[in-house]
């Protein structure tokens, strides 16, 4: 279990009482009085995964010879998009010259790459107003629409380790419930499946056996939890073979936004 050190809000809205038991709050953290912004300083200021960091850190500092003259973010990355949205969409990790480099997740990582390749579905879908992610800057907005991650540093080989990911997933707990009107999670990829459920069993909304990914996967959680929906990951090891189209992507949106009526 990792303890849920909070950092200082901009915004100033910490209660005390939550501030002095952090580190006794591990699998319900931030459940108290405080803001999407506090969480997003905690995220940023996250130093639990050495290997993580010192990665991330090296990749910035390197970077890739077509961004050489850009200043990498090259921290942990929060999530993003519009807080009263009633859909959260929950990804694995920062792309290294992706997120790791602009701060905004699924974006930055080309004309081909995932974050175009997921922002052209939610802009279909009518969750966001513009079809690409490219840099922070870009004037894109979802509508309706909050993306997380299961991790929030970019791992080597794109593949965080158990530890990493129970390091990481109280954030995800702690976005999730600051974004009140969550009625449909859709998770990219099995890792973020698991994620998910996970939040779930710890909020008593859980399902067992853990329910089986599956592209188009629908599982509704009990007790009042979320439509869970099972996406395959946008990234070009699927779209570039073909394993994800446009079109499978666009019916599982299809599917949220009928849910949501």
């Amino acid at each position: 279990m990792v303890n849920a050190r909070l950092k200082g809000s901009r915004s100033g809205n910490i209660s005390t009482s939550s501030a002095n038991a952090s580190t006794a709050v591990e699998r319900e953290p931030f459940r108290r009085a405080i803001t999407l912004t506090a969480v997003r300083d905690a995220i940023v200021s996250c130093d639990r995964c050495a290997r993580l960091r010192t990665y991330c850190a090296e990749v910035a500092r390197v970077k890739r010879r077509a961004f050489r003259d850009e200043i990498y973010w090259g921290k942990p990355v929060p999530g993003f998009g519009d807080p009263q949205a009633r859909m959260v969409l929950v990804g694995l990790a920062p792309a290294a010259h992706g997120a790791n480099r602009t701060g905004r997740v699924f974006t930055g990582d080309g004309p081909n790459g995932s974050g175009d390749f997921l922002m052209a579905a939610l802009h279909r879908a009518g969750f966001a107003n513009i079809p690409t992610a490219r840099h922070p800057d870009d004037g894109l907005q979802l509508r309706d629409a909050f993306i997380a991650a299961a991790v929030r540093c970019a791992p080597p080989d794109n593949r965080p380790t158990p530890e990493e990911f129970e390091a990481c997933l109280p954030y995800l707990e702690a976005e999730w419930t600051l974004v009140p009107r969550v009625a449909i999670v859709i998770t990219l990829g099995k890792l973020a499946w698991d994620a998910t459920w996970r939040v779930l069993a710890g909020r008593g909304q859980g399902v067992r056996p853990r329910p089986v990914f599956g592209h188009g996967a629908r599982v509704q959680a009990p007790d009042g939890g979320p439509l869970v929906l099972g996406a395959f990951h946008p990234s070009q090891q699927n779209t570039f073979t073909g394993r994800l189209t446009p079109e499978m992507l666009a019916r599982v949106f299809h599917d949220a936004r009928a849910a949501l009526g």
